[in-house]
C-alpha cells in the first residue's frame, strides 16, 4: 500500500469518527512530511533509520508507513476500517448513491482543520462531483471568518484551483460562504462579493436563545434576501459531542417553511452528528411545506464529508423525495437554482 494514502485513510477515518484532534493532527502531520519524497527515497529513509527521527513522525505513523513500505495494510488502518465501515441499507443506499455534491464544507481558511486542496480530495475520494467551500462570514471571529478582503483571495485561489485542473476532471470546486444572519436579519457580506458566490449558506450563530418572533423575524428577513440559497442548521441545536447539547431555537416554523418554499432557499440537512438539525419533526414540516432540501455535511475535516450518510438516512426516514434534495442535482441545473433570483 502507498504509505502517504495509508496515512491520509486514516487521518480521514479518524475524523469520521469524531476523534479528537491531536490524534488526527499526528497523521496529517506525517503526511504532509512523507508527501516531500519519492517512494525511493522514503523506502531508503526507512532503511536507514532516518525516517524514525524525522521530526513530525511518531512511533504510531513510523509503524504504518513501515508497513505500508512492506505491500500489507498497515494493522492499524485495518482496525479503523474495520470499526468504521458500515453497510448502508437499500433505499439510504440508493439515495447516497444520487448526491452528487456537498454544499456546506470549511476550510482551514475559517475554522477547518486542512486547507483547500485536502478537502478537494476527500470529496473527490467520496465521489462528489461538486463540492461548495464555504468558510464563515466576518462577524464570527470566534471561527476566523472572512473580511471581505479575505474573500476576495479565497475566490482567487477557488478560480485558480479550478481553472488549473487541481481539482481532476468530472469535479468543480464552487466558491460560497456560511454567511452569518445578523440580529437584523441581514446577511454578514458586502452585497457585491455574495453577488459573486455560487451557493450562500445563510445560518443563525447569535442569540439562539431569543424569543421566537424575533427569531421569526430574524430569518424570514434572511430568507426573503435573494442571494440567499440554503438555510442552514435552522434550529442551532446540539443533541451530543464534546460541546455539550443545546435545544433548538424558537421560531415559526411554519412561517419560515413557508418562506423557504416561496422564494426556493433549501432548508438544510445538517448531517453532523452532534446536530442532527432540523429535528426529524421539523424536517417533515418543511417537506409538506413544499421546500427544497440540501443534504449537506458542514465538514470541518475531510473526513466529516462522510457524515452526508447520516443526512441521507434521515432524508429518507422522512420520505423526502431525491427530486427535491438539490444536491441530487447535476451542476448546471444547481447553478441555474442558484442563480434564480
Amino acid at each position: 500500500m502507498n504509505p502517504l494514502d495509508a496515512l491520509n485513510e486514516t487521518a480521514f477515518l479518524l475524523e469520521r469518527e469524531l476523534a479528537p484532534g491531536f490524534k488526527v493532527k499526528a497523521f496529517r502531520r506525517a503526511a504532509a512530511v512523507v508527501a516531500e519524497w519519492t517512494p525511493d527515497e522514503l523506502a531508503a529513509r526507512a532503511s536507514d533509520g532516518r525516517l524514525k527521527a524525522t521530526k513530525g513522525i511518531g512511533s504510531r505513523t513510523f509503524e504504518i508507513i513501515t508497513q505500508a513500505l512492506a505491500g500489507r495494510v498497515p494493522d492499524y488502518l485495518a482496525g479503523l476500517r474495520e470499526r468504521t465501515t458500515t453497510t448502508l441499507p437499500g433505499e439510504v443506499a440508493t439515495l447516497r448513491e444520487q448526491l452528487l455534491g456537498d454544499l456546506h464544507a470549511h476550510s482551514d481558511w475559517s475554522d477547518g482543520t486542512t486547507d483547500i486542496p485536502s478537502m478537494v480530495a476527500a470529496a473527490r475520494f467520496l465521489g462528489h462531483r461538486y463540492l461548495a467551500l464555504t468558510d464563515h462570514s466576518p462577524n464570527l471571529t470566534v471561527a476566523n471568518g472572512l473580511s471581505p478582503e479575505r474573500l476576495e483571495e479565497e475566490l482567487d485561489v477557488v478560480a485558480e484551483l479550478n481553472e488549473s485542473d487541481a481539482t481532476g476532471p468530472d469535479f468543480t470546486l464552487l466558491a460560497g460562504i456560511e454567511v452569518d444572519i445578523l440580529e437584523d436579519g441581514s446577511l454578514d457580506q458586502e452585497k457585491a462579493l455574495l453577488d459573486r458566490l455560487d451557493v450562500v449558506v445563510a445560518s443563525v450563530h447569535s442569540k439562539l436563545r431569543a424569543d421566537s418572533a424575533t427569531m421569526t423575524k430574524r430569518m424570514l428577513a434572511a430568507i426573503d434576501d435573494p442571494r440567499t440559497d440554503v438555510l442552514g442548521h435552522c434550529t442551532g441545536r446540539l443533541v451530543e459531542g464534546t460541546r455539550g447539547t443545546r435545544p433548538p431555537s424558537e421560531f415559526d416554523a411554519a412561517a419560515v417553511f413557508a418562506a423557504c418554499a416561496a422564494n426556493g432557499v433549501a432548508v438544510e440537512i445538517n448531517s453532523r452528528p452532534e446536530r442532527q438539525d432540523p429535528p426529524d419533526d421539523l424536517i417533515r414540516l418543511a417537506l409538506d411545506t413544499g421546500c427544497l432540501f440540501s443534504i449537506d455535511s458542514d465538514a470541518h475535516a475531510p473526513g466529516h464529508l462522510s457524515f452526508i450518510d447520516l443526512g441521507a438516512a434521515r432524508a429518507v426516514a422522512a420520505g423526502v423525495p431525491p427530486e427535491r434534495i438539490v444536491t441530487t442535482w447535476n451542476l448546471p441545473r444547481l447553478l441555474d437554482w442558484t442563480a434564480r433570483r
